[in-house]
């Protein structure tokens, strides 16, 4: 056994965990990171980046075949093994000697192994090979580890091995057939990709499509997918999930689906059933419930960020804890002041007000800030503005029959805007306006005075408030 003592132990070597250690070591702090996988966790490897590098490739392809002149350039069909091939490029062909490198640059100590909380301020990691390094902390532990995926408790699911989002986002070949159970994010994102690939999708949804977001945009993304061609069956319980000799069969509170694979998109789980949170009274499996400055309730020295604590299952979110973690655990050590009023430069205020997302499905969905049903149940006095995009100058220059809808949510009270949703092709690049606009508490009137440059998308902020109307002088 190995042992060491440093200022900072971080536990989960993704996104979130590289960025806390970055903060803490440009601070001074010395600092170790530890990782049983791959050095840059779930988003570099089965996650948002593969992910994204499948969707990528059939949304430019449907987007020349929308605009007259390129669509009759168009020839062919999706070369389906050059998509992954590229895929394989996004992730390094699953090898992380790059984010190894960086860590390095950053002065920051990898330790590679299994690690479990043994005590107050102390880890201890258990490598491949059985050894064990104990690193005690001067001042804190984080733990970024991120979640896992749900499987359900349905009747030969977990014998009939079925695909999480990890086996979908690695996939070296594409099955005849794919059936989805889940409706949400990751079931409608590879829904879009595999049946752009040619499988034939469907989706078994134990209630509606993507339940966290505005119904219009839901709807306009279910209409989208049948259009493709993909199945969708909602409010339809899944009852047993069978492996046969020719794939899989599942039995639904309605039809019968067979196909060659079946994909698990049913939500995720924090990373902590095996943490070691029971040697600190915390329940093993739970999320860590965590004040706005990241540190767990209860405890002077250690802190969540990302998955782990539940807040925000999005990767920059868990990247925004993780620099006012490393920020905070830095001044704390240092004996400086802490800025924890809401939005100081120690907090994570934007987790409960301005939390930006994007559903990379066709059409995309873009949104930040509460639905207008979740502002009402918020107790808000607000109004709902709608406008038609596609009848935006820069919509329809972009595509031919562009078909997309804006919403602004306002808060009659203070007179700012404090949400958003955009659902259309492209959309995803219009979120940041109104992320910047939530956050700044920018006036309605004085959102006049931000000119969108004529012709772009970017104008359906002008139709927005002029739908609002202008203030009275």
């Amino acid at each position: 056994m190995t042992e060491r003592e440093v200022d900072l132990v971080v536990i989960g070597a993704g996104p979130v965990g590289e960025n806390a250690a970055d903060r803490a070591v440009q601070a001074g702090l010395e600092t170790v990171i530890v990782e049983s996988e791959l050095v840059g966790g779930e988003c570099s490897y089965w996650a948002c980046m593969p992910s994204k590098a499948l969707l990528r490739s059939p949304q430019i392809l449907s987007a020349a075949k929308a605009v007259a002149g390129a669509a009759e350039a168009v020839k062919g069909e999706l070369d389906v093994g050059a998509v992954l091939k590229r895929r394989d490029s996004f992730t390094s062909e699953w090898s992380d000697a790059g984010q190894v490198g960086w860590l390095e640059s950053a002065g920051i100590d990898l330790i590679r192994g299994h690690g479990r909380i043994s005590g107050e301020r102390e880890v201890t990691v258990t490598a491949e090979d059985g050894t064990t390094t104990v690193v005690r902390a001067r001042h804190a532990v984080v733990a970024a580890t991120g979640s896992v995926a749900n499987t359900p408790d349905i009747p030969g699911l977990r014998d009939a091995k079925p695909w999480t989002s990890r086996e979908a986002t690695s996939a070296k070949t594409i099955p005849e057939s794919l059936a989805i159970i889940g409706g949400g994010v990751v079931a409608t994102e590879m829904a879009t990709a595999y049946r752009a690939f040619g499988a034939q999708v469907t989706m078994i949804v134990r209630g509606g499509l993507l339940g966290g977001v505005e119904p219009f945009a839901a709807e306009r993304v279910a209409t989208s997918l049948r259009a493709q061609g993909v199945t969708i069956l909602t409010e339809t319980e899944t009852l047993r999930v069978e492996r046969t000799g020719e794939g899989v069969t599942v039995e639904t509170s309605g039809p019968t689906v067979d196909a060659a694979e079946v994909l698990v998109a049913a939500g995720r789980s924090p990373a902590t059933a095996d943490l070691g949170l029971e040697t600190i009274g915390l329940e093993p499996g739970a999320n860590l419930e965590v004040d706005d400055t990241l540190r767990v309730e209860g405890f002077s020295w250690l802190y969540a960020v990302g998955d782990v604590n539940g807040r925000a299952l999005l990767t920059h979110q868990g990247k925004y804890q993780a620099r006012a973690a490393g920020d905070v655990i830095a001044a704390r050590a240092a004996g400086e002041a802490v800025d924890d009023a809401p939005w100081g430069a120690h907090v994570a205020t934007a987790d409960h007000a301005a939390v930006p997302q994007v559903v990379f499905t066709d059409p995309e969905i873009a949104a930040v800030g509460p639905t207008a049903d979740q502002a009402r149940d918020q107790g808000k006095n607000i109004r709902v503005v709608d406008y038609d995009l596609g009848s935006v100058a820069g919509a329809s220059l972009s595509r031919d029959g562009y078909a997309g809808a804006a919403r602004m949510i306002v808060d009659e009270d203070r007179g700012v805007m404090i949400g958003a949703t955009f659902v259309g092709p492209d959309v995803a690049e219009l979120v940041q306006t109104a992320t910047t606009a939530i956050v700044g508490e920018v006036p309605i009137d004085r959102l006049w005075h931000a000119v969108p440059a004529y012709p772009t998308v970017s104008e359906i902020w002008l139709r927005l408030l002029e739908a609002y109307g202008r203030p009275k002088a």
